[in-house]
C-alpha cells in the first residue's frame, strides 16, 4: 500500500515531533530567569551600575580639550591704513592632570561601594525570582490536588446519590436522603468550576515568569523524612542581621553616607592640577600686521577656596544628617532582617511539626481504609464505606502535600532572610519530586 503525502507528512510529524517532558523547579527557575521581566530589569541595572567605577576613576585621570575658532574680521579706524577685512583662526589643546583633589578621590571610593550595591540588588533580584517561582509552581501543584480531591468526592457523592435514589425506589428510605446526596454532589461540581478556575489563573501565573505554557510539573512521591533545621531561632535571627542582603544593601549606603560627609568637607580644601596647552593663531591682527603665532605652556595649578557663601558648610550639615538617616536605616532594615528570619524559622518548626501529623493521619486513614475494603469483603461494609474511606486518605494526602508545600515555602524564606538562597536550594527540592504517573 502507497501512502498518500498527506499521511506521510502526519506520520514524519508524529514520529518526529517532541515528547513532553516533566518540570521540575530548576528547570522552571531557569526559564524565568531567561524571560521574567522583574528580572531582565535587575539584569539591565546591574549592568549599569558597573559603569559606577569608571564615572569615579574619571575624576582622578586626565582631561584633555581640543578647540578651535575660525571667524572673518572687519575693522573700521581711524588711524590712517587703520581700516582691515581679513580672516583668522585658532587651535587650542589643552589637558589637565589632577593632582590633589580630595572630593574625587572620595567620590572614586563612593563609586566602588555603589558597585557592590549594584551586585547586592541584583542578587536581591535572584533570590525574589527563585520565591516567586517556588510559590508559583507550588501554587499549581496544589489546585492539581485539590481537583483531585474534588474528584474523589464527586465519585463518593456519584455512588451515594445512586443508592439513596434505590433505596428511595424501594421505599427503605425517604426523599430527603436523595435530595441531600443531591445537594453534596451539586456543591462538589461546583467547588471543581472554582479550583478548575483557579488552577487556570496558576497556570497563567506561572506562564507570566517563564514566557511559555508549563509543561507537565514534577510531583511530590512518597518524599523522605524533611529535614528540620537544627539551630535555634537566636542563630537564625543573628545570621539575618547580620548576612540578610536588604540590610547589607543599607549597610554599603552607610558607608557611602559616611564618605558623603568626607567628600563635602573636602570642598574646603585646596586643589592641584598639572596643565598643559598649546596654541595657534593665525592672521592676528598687529595694526596694520596679521602675524601666526605659536605658543606651549606646561605647569601646575593651585586653587584655594576661601569664601563660598557658606554653600560648603550648608552641604557638609546635609550630609551629616542624610549620614544619621542612613545609619537609622540600616538599623530599620536589619531588626526587619531579625524578625523576618524569626517568622520564617516559626513556621519552618510548626510547618515540620504539622507535616509528621499529617503524614501520621494519613497512615491512620490508609490503615481505615484496608479494613473498610476488608469489611467488604466479609458483608459488614459497603462499597459506599469504601469510597468514603478513599476519600479520607485523599483528603489526608492533599492536606499532607499542602503542609509540605508550605514547609518548603518556609524553608526557602528562611535562607532569604539571612542571604543564603540560591538555585541550588531549588535542586535540593527537586531531589523530593518525580514526574507524576500519566
Amino acid at each position: 500500500m502507497q501512502f498518500k503525502p498527506l499521511s506521510l507528512a502526519l506520520a514524519l510529524a508524529l514520529a518526529l515531533a517532541p515528547v513532553a517532558h516533566a518540570e521540575n523547579l530548576s528547570a522552571v527557575f531557569q526559564d524565568a530567569q531567561a524571560y521574567d521581566a522583574q528580572y531582565a530589569a535587575a539584569r539591565a541595572a546591574y549592568q549599569a551600575g558597573q559603569e559606577k567605577a569608571v564615572q569615579g576613576r574619571a575624576g582622578l585621570l586626565p582631561n584633555v580639550n581640543l578647540g578651535g575658532n575660525a571667524q572673518y574680521n572687519k575693522i573700521d579706524s581711524s588711524l590712517p591704513g587703520g581700516d582691515a577685512d581679513y580672516a583668522s583662526n585658532g587651535l587650542s589643546l589643552n589637558a589637565t592632570q589632577p593632582l590633589f583633589r580630595k572630593q574625587n578621590m572620595v567620590q572614586y571610593e563612593q563609586s566602588k561601594q555603589q558597585v557592590k550595591i549594584a551586585e547586592m540588588q541584583l542578587k536581591v533580584a535572584e533570590q525574589d525570582l527563585i520565591l516567586r517561582v517556588a510559590q508559583a509552581y507550588f501554587d499549581v501543584l496544589q489546585s492539581q490536588d485539590n481537583i483531585a480531591f474534588i474528584n474523589a468526592q464527586k465519585s463518593a457523592i456519584t455512588e451515594q446519590l445512586a443508592s439513596a435514589k434505590r433505596n428511595f425506589e424501594v421505599g427503605t428510605a425517604t426523599i430527603t436522603d436523595t435530595h441531600e446526596a443531591q445537594a453534596r454532589y451539586d456543591l462538589a461540581v461546583a467547588q471543581e468550576i472554582a479550583e478548575q478556575n483557579s488552577l487556570a489563573i496558576r497556570l497563567r501565573t506561572l506562564e507570566k515568569l517563564i514566557g511559555k505554557p508549563p509543561g507537565a510539573l514534577d510531583i511530590f512521591v512518597e518524599p523522605g523524612e524533611l529535614k528540620v533545621e537544627a539551630e535555634s531561632i537566636d542563630t537564625w535571627a543573628a545570621r539575618a542581621s547580620e548576612g540578610n542582603l536588604q540590610a547589607e544593601i543599607q549597610r554599603i549606603a552607610k558607608t557611602i553616607a559616611d564618605q558623603e560627609v568626607e567628600r563635602n568637607r573636602a570642598g574646603h580644601y585646596p586643589t592641584l592640577d598639572a596643565v598643559a596647552g598649546y596654541t595657534i593663531n593665525n592672521n592676528q591682527n598687529f595694526g596694520t600686521l596679521q602675524v601666526d603665532t605659536r605658543a606651549a605652556s606646561i605647569g601646575v595649578q593651585l586653587n584655594l577656596p576661601i569664601y563660598q557663601g557658606g554653600l560648603v558648610n550648608s552641604r557638609v550639615r546635609e550630609a551629616v544628617a542624610n549620614q544619621e538617616k542612613a545609619r537609622q536605616d540600616l538599623e530599620a532594615a536589619a531588626r526587619d532582617a531579625s524578625l523576618q528570619a524569626r517568622q520564617a524559622w516559626l513556621n519552618v518548626s510548626s510547618g515540620a511539626a504539622r507535616v509528621k501529623a499529617l503524614e501520621q493521619a494519613l497512615t491512620s486513614t490508609q490503615a481505615q481504609l484496608d479494613s473498610t475494603k476488608l469489611g467488604l469483603q466479609v458483608g459488614v461494609r459497603t462499597s459506599l464505606d469504601v469510597l468514603n474511606a478513599e476519600q479520607q486518605v485523599l483528603s489526608a494526602r492533599r492536606d499532607l502535600a499542602g503542609a509540605r508545600y508550605a514547609y518548603l515555602l518556609a524553608g526557602l524564606s528562611l535562607k532569604a532572610a539571612v542571604g543564603s538562597l540560591n538555585p541550588a536550594d531549588l535542586a535540593e527540592i527537586d531531589q523530593h519530586l518525580k514526574p507524576a504517573v500519566q
